[in-house]
């Protein structure tokens, strides 16, 4: 059985090959925005995939370091530099199967993205944070190590998940921006997280009601920090387990601004989207 680092090195190898050289991967971009891709629009930030081509290699139980395996999907264009990471979790009793979906349509918008399993399908939000935090680490240190900027690293999840990305954070200030997905956590308040956070409720959701959970997660977050919160219309718990352009413009949008500096998405979230067919409910620091 291959371990992570040689199976990555054998994908790279193939990539190599396939274009006819070797990938060289050169050091980070001279800007320090780490602009990465063409400009986007509001059609570039719905699409089902970016620019970017992408490989995706399985990182097998036995071969990750403090949490359940999981998948990597990454670009094979280096040559726009490092990219961010974010590693994702599932939420209570749900495999990396639920929010695959988010891999692929992340990476080929320019980042390395890390859908994991966790070590038990029950895991407490507390213990998917700290697995959070091992798989990026791991990311870090890997086979992938050269393609991805170290000092630009989040977090998202669903459910217990999301809960996970909150504790992640907590733990970790350096992160730079947590995406929790209809959240649920035994703690609903997170004044310690100080990283850009995007809270995405679901105005049906009858598992973590939003005036129960995603609501006074948000509400607890540091007034003068960056924050918003966004409750899908019409939207039930699980609605993160399926496809959906709401989920992935936003949450695109949030990654480029806050983990690539990136102020072309800016126009995307500031001012704060406004209800409508999509969303039911808006919050925002967004001046």
């Amino acid at each position: 059985m291959q371990s992570f680092s040689r199976a990555v090195r054998a994908a790279l190898a193939a990539t190599a090959l396939a274009a006819g050289t070797f990938v060289a991967v050169p050091a980070a971009a001279a800007d320090d925005r780490y602009q990465r891709g063409p400009d986007p629009t509001a059609e570039s930030i719905v699409a089902a995939r970016g620019t970017f081509e992408i490989r995706a290699v399985v990182i097998t139980r036995a071969a990750a370091e403090g949490y359940g395996g999981g998948t990597v999907y990454y670009p094979t264009d280096t040559s726009e530099g490092t990219f961010g990471a974010v590693a994702i979790s599932p939420g209570y009793r749900s495999s990396q199967a639920a929010i695959a979906w988010l891999g692929p349509r992340l990476a080929s918008q320019g980042f390395v993205v890390l859908t994991i399993d966790t070590l038990r399908p029950a895991d407490s939000p507390t213990r998917r944070g700290a697995q959070l935090l091992a798989a990026l680490e791991q990311l870090r240190e890997g086979a992938l190590a050269d393609r991805i900027d170290p000092d630009r690293l989040a977090v998202m999840g669903h459910s217990m998940g999301g809960g996970g990305s909150l504790e992640a954070a907590k733990d970790d200030p350096a992160l730079r921006a947590v995406i929790p997905m209809t959240p649920w956590s035994p703690d609903r308040t997170f004044p310690e997280v100080t990283a850009p956070t995007l809270v995405i409720g679901a105005e049906d959701d009858v598992v973590a009601r939003v005036r129960s959970y995603a609501e006074p997660i948000y509400e607890s977050l540091p007034a003068d920090g960056d924050k918003a919160y966004l409750e899908l219309r019409d939207a039930s718990h699980s609605a993160p387990s399926a496809p959906s352009t709401t989920i992935a413009k936003y949450s695109l949008s949030w990654l480029k601004r806050h983990v690539d500096d990136d102020e072309r998405y800016t126009q995307f979230l500031c001012p704060a989207p406004v209800v409508d067919a999509e969303l039911s409910e808006v919050r925002s620091t967004c001046d």
